[in-house]
């Protein structure tokens, strides 16, 4: 018998007996995934691009703000002016009883809700704010707490505050600004015709005739050193809120709006 080895076909002589693949062949027996020869990899993920961001509107330009009496945007004013430097903030004042008509020819204005009450029905009583309509966005700020103002030395001063049932028979003046309304039939009108401000009618009760309720703001801002006034802890609220025009949301009013809402200058929306 001949000692010489047989030789696979395709192939080299080998030891062992074990098969050999031809030089070229497919690799390891059991097949490879395709494409994950020697030295390749898996492909990795695209990396997602962030979106591009519109550059910023350096236009100069000027954003008008209407202001209802009392109000006091000092903070959103400075955060104004330090985010948006080359816009321009203009404070316009309005009244409540007119809001809804310098609104429509503002950026946005700071406004006072009416009060869920019913008003007196005389022609020439105070009717309080103007009721906001549909057209509007409104984002409601805080609600102010309601004052007793009155003579310095008036009786009412000696409490910390006051309540409806401690203004039993005070004669109530409601000037035609009035921003509140009637607060009940424990008060008493006054025997003159209703004075037309806010401020008017301080310095009536300032002189020791009567009482005044306004929001505290007001009470604030017609101070005086011979009238004083005291919280009245279960009078109306005053609410308070950001209004502009729904066709009118700019970019301005977005900013605007972001400030008052505490977002900063990085925050998204």
């Amino acid at each position: 018998m001949s000692s010489q080895r047989r030789t696979p076909q395709g192939g080299k002589p080998h030891r062992g007996g074990r098969p050999t693949t031809a030089k070229g062949g497919a690799g390891k027996v059991g097949g490879s995934k395709p494409g994950a020869g020697k030295g390749s990899r898996a492909a990795k993920p695209a990396k997602r691009m962030p979106d591009a961001v519109a550059p910023e509107d350096l236009t100069p330009r000027t954003f008008r703000l209407g202001i209802i009496p009392g109000a006091t945007p000092g903070r959103w004013i400075d955060a104004w002016k330090q985010r948006m430097p080359h816009v321009e903030i203009e404070l316009v004042p309005i009244s409540a009883q007119e809001q809804v008509h310098a609104l429509r020819e503002l950026d946005a204005a700071i406004v006072r809700l009416p009060v869920e009450r019913s008003g007196p029905s005389s022609s020439e009583a105070p009717v309080g704010p103007e009721p906001l309509t549909d057209e509007f966005h409104v984002i409601r700020l805080y609600d102010e707490t309601p004052v007793v103002v009155t003579s310095a030395d008036s009786h009412l001063m000696a409490a910390d505050e006051l309540t409806a049932a401690d203004l039993d028979g005070e004669v109530l003046i409601t000037p035609l600004d009035d921003v509140l309304g009637p607060l009940g039939p424990s008060t008493t009108p006054p025997n003159f015709a209703p004075l037309a401000t806010t401020a008017d009618a301080v310095a009536t009760v300032a002189s020791g005739v009567g009482i005044l309720v306004v929001p505290m703001s007001l009470a604030r801002a017609h101070h005086r050193k011979d009238a004083d006034h005291r919280p009245l802890v279960d009078g109306p609220l005053s609410p308070v809120a950001l209004a502009w025009r729904r066709d009118r949301t700019t970019p301005d009013v977005d900013t605007f709006v972001g400030i008052v809402r505490g977002r900063t200058a990085n925050s998204s929306r």
